[in-house]
């Protein structure tokens, strides 16, 4: 069933087709061993590398939270991305996962997807230096961010890292650059909003009619500004869209790939020639949070791209994605040990060592970010026992400061550990310094050959002096030494 072709009429293929994609999602029913096949067996393992992190010293009373990162379930998620791809593009067709370093943005993880053929999407100087530092190649790393300062540009243009202008001041910028500075390696795009609507979570949807990203195709003039601005730059010949992240349907992305092929053929019909040669189609495959079940998968939405735009497979376009969370949030583990167990107006509280400074949107939003918690006994095996009703907290000075608020799970009791599930991905990298906590250690396991599990430091817990070094402590006497200067 193919809803857009290279020859079809672009005009309103488009809006024609949005209903039929929706069908197709519908029907392209999951396949249970492709979906979940693996989930107990990573079960298995995180129940395993708990256990073997208390055994091991790396939790205790002495280092009451760590990290923790699935090596074996992160290769496998590359490869089932590559594999999803592959077995619905046509043979020879360049494909670049590059992985949306924001997710996680600790250089040892990078560097291990770059070793399973993951590339690098970057969105500031930091994201691009720490690609670097973990050997992602230039010609594998992507540079989209909405605010590129011009020493950023120049930066990116002089390496050849890809960049994907966001707006047209953005744009002239990168004109001034490439026609005073001469030729340059990098592959060069333009960021566009198809602008067809938001999915269940406003803050990760990304093609409203007024988001912040890109050049809104609906608005007045703009879809004809955009063919225009391909046809006077011959080395402009990326196109870029990205609906959204968690809560996007595979339905709406769908629908944003598909306009963003439609244009990139109108581009190339009225330029009269092949201008646009790669799609970048970002990422924003969504993760159930609700069970253990992996759904929806790689192989589900490449089908569907597939079935909805099938010249999108045919290898005349290059192909770019920037997944992020569905690679790693399976993967990873935030273990808390409970510091004291109380109770209070008959509710039983947990106060662990995680809130708000590893799982800041969950604390703050916890209606729309919420997470699965697991409750473990002072050995790191799996409790079990009768469910209560009870609060699962952090060590943050606010009351709301909580993982989880009236949460049936057998009762934790001081010593045990609060394991929050499917971490893996916005947790470990976007620590908020309340209260002044210390970031957490973060290590990754895998088989040692000997039946047992083998860890790795990928980032060492902060320590006390580091965090007074971060708040000024070389500079204590700043403020108390400045003086007016004397008027003459």
């Amino acid at each position: 069933m193919g809803l857009i072709g290279a020859d079809d009429d672009m005009s309103g293929s488009v809006v024609e087709a949005n209903e039929e994609i929706a069908e197709i999602a519908e029907i392209n029913e999951v396949d249970e061993t492709e979906a979940g096949g693996d989930d107990g067996e990573r079960v298995v393992r995180r129940d395993a590398a708990v256990r073997a992190a208390v055994e091991q010293g790396l939790l205790g009373p002495d280092a009451p939270i760590v990290g923790l990162l699935d090596v074996t379930g992160i290769r496998a998620s590359a490869a089932a991305l590559h594999r999803a791809f592959e077995a619905v593009a046509a043979p020879g067709t360049a494909i670049l996962h590059a992985f949306a370093v924001k997710a996680n943005p600790l250089v040892p993880l990078v560097r291990l997807l770059a070793a399973e053929g993951i590339g690098a999407e970057v969105a500031s100087a930091g994201e691009l230096a720490l690609a670097r530092a973990a050997g992602v190649p230039v010609a594998r790393t992507v540079f989209d961010a909405p605010a590129k300062t011009e020493a950023e540009l120049r930066e990116a243009l002089a390496l050849g890292v890809a960049v994907n202008a966001d707006n047209p001041q953005e744009l002239r910028r990168i004109d001034a650059l490439v026609r005073g500075g001469g030729a340059t390696r990098s592959a060069l795009g333009l960021r566009v909003n198809p602008q067809i609507g938001a999915g269940t979570i406003g803050a990760t949807s990304t093609a409203t009619a007024t988001s912040k990203f890109g050049v809104g195709l609906r608005d007045e003039g703009a879809r004809e500004w955009v063919i225009q601005a391909f046809a006077d730059r011959p080395w402009l010949t990326r196109l870029h869209a990205h609906i959204g992240s968690q809560g996007i349907s595979l339905s709406l992305l769908a629908r944003g790939v598909a306009e963003t092929y439609a244009l990139a053929e109108e581009i190339n019909a009225r330029t009269g020639r092949r201008q646009v040669d790669t799609l970048d189609i970002g990422g924003g495959l969504s993760v159930n949070l609700a069970s253990e079940v992996t759904e929806p998968t790689y192989a589900q939405y490449a089908r569907l791209l597939a079935e909805a735009v099938p010249g999108l497979f045919d290898g005349r376009y290059g192909l770019v994605t920037e997944f992020g969370r569905s690679l790693l949030a399976r993967h990873g583990t935030v273990v808390a040990r409970v510091e004291y167990a109380k109770s209070s107006g008959g509710r039983r509280i947990a106060v662990t060592h995680a809130g708000v400074q590893v799982a800041s949107r969950t604390v703050y939003v916890p209606g729309t970010w919420p997470l699965r918690i697991a409750a473990y006994d002072d050995k790191g095996r799996p409790k079990e026992g009768p469910a209560v009703v009870q609060d699962v907290a952090g060590p943050a000075c606010f009351s709301g400061d909580l993982l989880a608020e009236g949460r049936a799970l057998p009762l934790l009791e001081q010593g045990d550990f609060a394991v929050a599930l499917d971490t893996g991905a916005y947790y470990f990298g976007t620590h908020y310094s309340y209260n002044s906590l210390a970031r957490p250690g973060v290590y990754g396991f895998a088989p040692d050959g000997d039946g047992g599990l083998a860890f790795a430091v990928v980032r060492e817990p902060q320590t006390v002096a580091e965090v007074v070094a971060d708040s000024g402590g070389a500079h204590a006497d700043a403020l108390t030494t400045l003086r007016a200067s004397e008027r003459h």
